[in-house]
């Protein structure tokens, strides 16, 4: 059995449970380093503007430690917000086979690729350049982050703009690895009995009309996922028997609340943890995404809608959009910023209520393709070509090849 070090920033969501299915891997043995303890302790998310602590188990079914973090502002929002002295020495305790890095782009995490010359390095991650920064500041930060790259002996892609973001950076062809972006596909697909009936009383509670259909945004109201750009394309729209649902909180929600409130049929509900989302999406008839901006470098949101079997909109700024979302099969995909197509979609959507539970539909059948045993599959292959796994994975996954 090989011993496999993750490194990452924080417990989150989406990870803990691959974590969980890896420790299953009779071929491994993990164990995860964290740096900073947000997610398990209630702390203040700057995008949420709220205290935060997720309802649901992170750090069980795997082995982990928590790395001491000396910065006077822990977080993940700056270079110096992750600051482990001990975090080689104890990556070293450990003595694996190889490491996996999730982030880099911050102190230690420099640090320890300076110094780390035991085994191999992996790396994750899921940038994308769908809109290229310009300018010499920039020229020179992607030569730097090129030079980074060179640093890692195989690196796991989440996407098709991920791995395009990874070779206009010359990393070779034969060191990437396709390890999609996922969810906790099961837990979503049981809450599908329960979540139903949960969706129909908060619908009521809401006071969303009964006979109305839903567009929800759910999220982060901040300038990078664009709400503004979705009420505002909704009141262009005019659509008969339709409501739309923001759910969360942010910098932008005063300014929302105030242009939402000369219009009906805009509705707003609280932030909602993960035990709650099953419910969030069942409530929706189309999932929206309209973000702006190279920020938004997957959007697992639309995982989870697509779970939930709900058709889908996005911008194409959205890095999941050239994976997940199929024009005209399981939804559209909008030129980001532009108000007047978005409202187009909206229209398109709402003209065929037939059409969007068939869209839902083959969301589900997409989705379920993306979980966490595709993901490991691609890190085992990774694992494989860097000579510490002595078998090759099982069958490739036929969506693989992105180009």
């Amino acid at each position: 059995m090989q011993k496999l070090a993750i490194i990452t920033s924080h417990p989150i969501q989406y990870y803990a449970p691959w974590f969980r299915v890896l420790a299953q891997d009779p071929q491994l043995s993990i164990r995860v380093f964290y740096l900073w303890d947000f997610g398990i302790t209630q702390q203040t998310d700057p995008g949420f503007q709220q205290n935060i602590q997720w309802d649901i188990p992170l750090l069980t079914g795997y082995d982990y430690d928590q790395v001491p973090n000396s910065s006077k502002r822990p977080g993940t929002s700056h270079f110096w917000g992750l600051q482990n002295p001990s975090l080689l020495r104890q990556v070293r305790q450990y003595a694996p086979d190889a490491v996996l890095l999730m982030n880099y782009n911050y102190a230690s995490l420099y640090h320890f690729l300076l110094h780390w010359h035991d085994t191999p390095i992996l790396f994750r991650g899921d940038s994308h350049r769908i809109l290229p920064a310009t300018g010499a500041k920039a020229w020179a930060r992607q030569q730097w982050i090129t030079q980074v790259y060179r640093r890692f002996d195989a690196v796991l892609y989440v996407g098709k703009a991920n791995y395009e973001y990874f070779r206009a950076h010359r990393v070779p062809v034969d060191r990437l690895f396709f390890s999609p972006h996922a969810i906790e596909n099961d837990r979503f697909f049981a809450a599908s009995e329960t979540a139903p009936q949960q969706a129909q009383d908060w619908k009521q509670s809401l006071g969303i009309p009964a006979n109305h259909q839903v567009i929800l945004f759910a999220g982060k109201f901040i300038d990078k996922k664009r709400p503004l750009d979705l009420l505002q394309a909704f009141v262009q729209a005019k659509l008969p028997l339709v409501s739309l649902l923001f759910v969360g909180s942010g910098q932008l929600e005063a300014e929302l609340r105030s242009q939402a409130a000369s219009h009906p049929h805009i509705y707003f509900a609280p932030f909602q943890n993960q035990s709650w989302m099953p419910r969030t999406y069942v409530i929706a008839d189309l999932f929206v995404l309209p973000s702006y901006g190279p920020g938004e470098t997957w959007g697992l949101a639309v995982n989870e809608a697509m779970c939930m079997a709900k058709p889908i909109l996005v911008s194409d700024h959205v890095g999941c959009a050239a994976d997940l979302v199929r024009s005209n099969q399981n939804g559209w995909i909008f030129p980001a910023g532009d108000v007047t197509a978005l409202a187009q979609n909206l229209q398109q959507a709402f003209a065929d209520r037939a059409q969007l539970l068939h869209w839902g539909q083959a969301s589900r059948q997409i989705i379920s393709q993306y979980s966490y045993q595709q993901a490991t599959k691609g890190l085992q292959k990774a694992l494989f070509h860097v000579g510490v796994m002595e078998t090759t994975p099982g069958s490739t996954p036929q969506f693989e090849a992105p180009v």
